[in-house]
């Protein structure tokens, strides 16, 4: 759901300490190039093509946040043959595009899965990835398993790219984020996992799950969802 907001209220501002963790959103659509023009009308920004997931059936566009946060599109890659599993952030069962998770960054991934483990916190393991930006350069990262979907995906996913270029300075210019929420109908227990991951995200009382993200752009404020 996405709504362009003339008039913005919300109950809570996220710290800067929360926005300055926040590596990207996950923006997942049934078709890329949908996802990409409803943006562009949103925001008044076309996204900059990122590239393949190659082996998972997805690809991706991005636009850039902050100088190291930005919105990720991603969606079926038509030039990959449909992968074995399921494509990741529920892409194969969208009829519209949704805003389905966010990462997180983070460093010493082992360390983090290993201790949250023990506060019951199952992240899933860390696994590595990579994809050639159009340009010819590789990117590459290490992560928690995207596929392990914590509190329909409220809690995040850790990220951590090293010494790779950090995407979003390669990315589509112009808007930036102000905001980040949830609401879930559990919300008590979401919001105390949250804080012992140190990425206090509000947590509201909602009848379903979902993340809201508030974006400055060169379209006013805009809300997605």
């Amino acid at each position: 759901m996405l709504q362009r907001e003339d008039f913005y209220q919300t109950r809570a501002i996220a710290s800067p300490q929360l926005l300055g963790r926040v590596d990207h959103l996950v923006y997942a659509t049934p078709d890329l190039n949908l996802g990409i023009d409803k943006l562009e009308k949103l925001l008044g920004v076309r996204a900059t093509p990122g590239g393949q997931h190659l082996g998972l059936g997805t690809r991706n566009a991005l636009i850039a946040l902050g100088p190291l946060t930005y919105l990720e599109i991603v969606g079926p890659d038509p030039e990959q043959p449909k992968p074995a599993r399921p494509r990741w952030f529920g892409i194969d069962e969208l009829k519209a595009p949704r805003l389905a998770r966010w990462a997180a960054n983070g460093n010493d991934l082992d360390q983090l899965v290993s201790e949250a483990a023990l506060h019951g916190v199952k992240l899933g393991a860390v696994t590595s990835g990579s994809r050639n930006r159009e340009d010819g350069v590789v990117l590459s990262w290490r992560l928690t398993d995207p596929f392990t979907v914590l509190a329909n995906g409220i809690v995040p996913f850790f990220i951590d790219w090293g010494q790779t270029p950090h995407p979003a300075q390669s990315a589509a210019q112009g808007s930036k984020l102000a905001n980040l929420r949830a609401e879930h109908p559990g919300a008590k227990p979401i919001q105390e996992m949250l804080s012992w991951l140190g990425r206090d995200l509000r947590v509201y009382a909602g009848s379903r799950p979902a993340l809201i993200a508030t974006i400055t752009s060169p379209q006013g404020r805009v809300e997605l969802r």
